[in-house]
């Protein structure tokens, strides 16, 4: 595969997970520091490893969102909460991921995770 056949699938792929307005948005805010950024993800992130057969979508949400908790990053949790959701995963299984991390990542880790689902799922029902 080239990198435009990387690229047309990462775009698509980026797009199915986090939104065509998400998408509009990353890209349309791409300045000549951060373009060569925005094409690595979605070429590499989104074209070759989140488009890959081995995880169906939402195991993929779900470990990122571990993986976001553990490395304490809000803004990427925030993102990939909605992913997740547009993903297939329940507001039940997210909360079970949270608390799977409150053992591996920490209680303090988690505590913040929640307050960030908090903020973006509100009170959609659970499950």
């Amino acid at each position: 595969m080239n990198d435009e056949e990387r690229r047309r699938r990462g775009t698509e792929k980026r797009r199915e997970v986090l939104g065509d307005e998400y998408v509009a948005a990353a890209s349309g805010k791409a300045t000549k520091l951060t373009e060569d950024f925005q094409d690595l993800i979605t070429r590499y992130a989104w074209g070759d490893v989140w488009s890959r057969p081995g995880l169906d979508p939402r195991i993929r949400s779900c470990i990122t969102v571990a993986m976001a908790v553990a490395l304490n990053r809000p803004e990427e949790l925030a993102l990939h909460l909605h992913g997740a959701l547009r993903n297939g995963v329940t507001v039940d299984e997210l909360r079970e991921v949270l608390l799977q991390t409150a053992i591996y990542c920490g209680v303090p880790a988690a505590n913040s995770a929640f307050r960030v689902a908090q903020d973006v799922l509100g009170d959609l029902p659970a499950t």
